[in-house]
């Protein structure tokens, strides 16, 4: 079976062996990887296409740079990233550098970590998180 992934380096649309997912799988256009199991900066519009069409989980933490929580929650959203390898996706989102995405998303306080899957939001958090928490929040959409 194989998996739709959108390349969060060029947005572009991958098929990707479900058995696959763990073995690095690389986008074949731009040649990013698809599964890195470590957190990749998207842009917005990126966000957008993949939280629509990717058939992984993909939790993405909304932060900024001026924030102290977000620069702490930092190395523990990075180790999530490493543990869900292959299960799940993780990706950062700039909100200064993305101001449309308050909006949007409804983003009142940073950190924010959203859950997207199977095409819409399936949950969110507030706040910083340890990485143990991070994995045991996103194992529950792995599974569904």
């Amino acid at each position: 079976m194989a998996i739709k992934l959108t390349c969060l380096a060029c947005g572009q649309a991958n098929r990707v062996p479900a058995e696959k997912l763990g073995a690095g799988p690389k986008c074949g256009v731009c040649g990013a990887g698809l599964a890195t199991g470590a957190p990749v900066d998207v842009s917005f519009d990126v966000l957008e296409k993949a939280a629509r069409t990717d058939e992984l989980p993909l939790v993405v933490d909304f932060w900024a740079a001026w924030c102290g929580p977000c620069r702490m929650m930092a190395p523990e959203f990075a180790k999530a990233a490493k543990q869900m390898q292959g299960r799940a996706r993780f990706a950062k989102l700039d909100t200064e550098a993305a101001p449309q995405a308050g909006a949007r998303y409804g983003i009142r306080g940073i950190p924010l970590l959203i859950a997207f899957h199977r095409g819409r939001e399936a949950k969110r958090q507030a706040g910083v998180q340890p990485a143990a928490k991070i994995v045991e929040w996103t194992s529950g959409l792995v599974t569904a």
